[in-house]
């Protein structure tokens, strides 16, 4: 039978979303804290960031600390490859420990809290109550092993964007949709039909479970795909992936894009945004707007024609 082993991962906070992602592709894991963190009516009051903690499955005779430390040691050199720096990353050494007599698959849901996200959106976590005004906009969750809680910045930049540029009756495409939010933002804020994609295939059922669970699902088709895969052209595109990933697809991400559509770029560090623009300007679109949460950047677009 396997345990639980609680894995604390020194980090920079700005690169969570990466460390988190190691640990749902590298490790039988269950959950990971993002940050310790406190609200009040919703609102973020104090949090602690520089640690991520991860809930994995192991066997007691295969759990050697030492290898663990290893995976989380190459990972960041590939990352440093990719033009990552000690400084954004930090210096990711761990600490292990067993975790005895407690359904830790359930204990991580506990630093989870309803979160405004944008002006009228909240996300609720599914084993939560959550109370609303009348303006404003509810999405329940349960992320799974997907990425998109709606606590980090990433996410609720495009929240943001989708609030202000979305238009009723668009047709939207989600690129990277992970737990599936941003889509179903779009179609809560009028958006008459969304693609979702996502290059891991574990993701689309947790985004299809959530769907159901907006009471949205047979507006949106979720798949395991890719941007250049798609044939069809959008009036919304929302894509929150690594800045050099972004920069690498662009003229995919344009090819999907109708005349006049509008384009949410996030998942970019403010170091790294130079790289997001550059590619920008290469295929022609037009900087709408810049917004910023954080070290975070998400940058608006508009394809002219």
């Amino acid at each position: 039978m396997k345990d639980y082993f609680e894995i604390s991962v020194n980090i920079n906070p700005c690169a969570i979303e990466l460390v988190t992602e190691i640990f749902f592709e590298r490790f039988e894991c269950e959950g990971v804290v993002q940050a310790e963190e406190k609200y009040k009516d919703l609102e973020l009051v104090e949090t602690t960031n520089n640690i991520a903690k991860g809930y994995v499955l192991f066997e007691e005779d295969d759990f050697l600390p030492s290898e663990i430390q290893k995976v989380f040691a190459n990972a960041k050199e590939e990352l440093k490859l990719d033009g990552f720096t000690d400084e954004e990353l930090g210096d990711w050494t761990i600490s292990a420990k067993k975790i005895i007599n407690q359904d830790w698959s359930q204990k991580w849901k506990e630093h989870w809290k309803p979160t405004k996200a944008s002006e009228h959106v909240i996300i609720c976590p599914s084993w939560e109550e959550c109370t609303r005004s009348k303006d404003d906009v509810l999405i329940t969750l349960d992320p799974g092993s997907a990425f998109g809680t709606g606590t980090h910045a990433t996410t609720q930049l495009c929240i943001q964007a989708i609030e202000k540029y979305l238009k009723k009756g668009d047709e939207v495409a989600d690129i990277g949709t992970g737990s599936g939010i941003l889509a179903i933002t779009a179609v809560k804020f009028g958006a008459v039909h969304a693609v979702a994609i996502d290059n891991d295939p574990l993701v689309i059922d947790v985004a299809k479970d959530n769907a159901q669970m907006n009471c949205v699902f047979n507006k949106i088709d979720f798949s395991h795909a890719t941007a250049d895969m798609l044939t069809e052209q959008y009036d919304f595109v929302c894509a929150n992936i690594l800045h050099n990933v972004l920069a690498e697809i662009m003229g995919d991400l344009k090819n999907i894009m109708k005349p006049q559509a509008h384009m949410v770029l996030s998942g970019i560090l403010d170091e790294k945004k130079q790289v997001v623009l550059d590619a920008i300007e290469k295929h022609g679109l037009r900087l709408v707007e810049t917004m910023q949460q954080d070290q975070w950047i998400a940058f608006v677009v508009r394809k002219d024609i």
